[in-house]
């Protein structure tokens, strides 16, 4: 006789109950690892899930307020991490898989749900900052037009034991703002600095304060 599931142990409630570690991250399961895991897969797919739960039923409801603050707070994160060139920090796991490390901040941006701290120019010039710098590279393509593995151009050794040449495609979720008209402010609106072009121009910018839900 099959049983009902304990609901502890829906990945849902687990992240959302369990794997919060703060200021906008989730762990990936028990251990905290420091990667790009929460815009690679968590956090688009937690948004993902519970909206589409959330028209049936109302069984996620109670973590929506919270699951918006943190998806806000860490597209902020995100934006941060951007460097003027469009480059990032190498760090963590399946560096390979490219832009797929801002896949939250695109995913944010074509939800338009962004934080008022970020405007949709400043998020289009970092993201097309980060797709050029991963995808024009030298020797980014293999002579057939696939991608190489890599962060900037051919570096194999840079890939994990599970990336194949299918798993680089993950890059293409940066590409999720294509999905607006281009009549919305993230294509319309005139070009703008991010957070790393004020900082290291000179500008003003705003400080960065780390989320806190209690």
């Amino acid at each position: 006789m099959l049983k009902r599931r304990n609901r502890q142990t829906v990945p849902t409630e687990r992240f959302a109950e369990h794997w919060y570690v703060g200021d906008g991250m989730y762990s990936d399961g028990m251990n905290f690892a420091l990667d790009y895991y929460n815009s690679y897969v968590i956090q688009p797919y937690l948004a993902t899930i519970l909206e589409a739960v959330g028209k049936k039923e109302r069984r996620y409801n109670r973590y929506l307020l919270n699951l918006d603050k943190i998806s806000k707070r860490y597209a902020e994160i995100q934006e941060r991490l951007i460097n003027t060139d469009g480059s990032y920090p190498v760090i963590g796991r399946s560096i390979a898989y490219r832009g797929g490390a801002f896949h939250h901040l695109a995913d944010v941006a074509s939800r338009r749900a962004l934080p008022e701290s970020l405007s949709p120019a400043q998020v289009r010039g970092a993201l097309t900052a980060v797709i050029r710098k991963t995808l024009e590279a030298p020797s980014s393509f293999t002579k057939n037009g696939w991608l190489n593995i890599g962060l900037y151009g051919h570096q194999p050794d840079a890939a994990d034991f599970y990336i194949t040449t299918g798993s680089l495609y993950l890059c293409s979720a940066i590409f999720l703002p294509l999905g607006l008209p281009e009549s919305d402010p993230f294509w319309s609106a005139p070009p703008a600095p991010w957070t790393a072009v004020k900082a290291w121009s000179g500008q003003n910018f705003p400080a960065d304060h780390a989320l806190d839900l209690h």
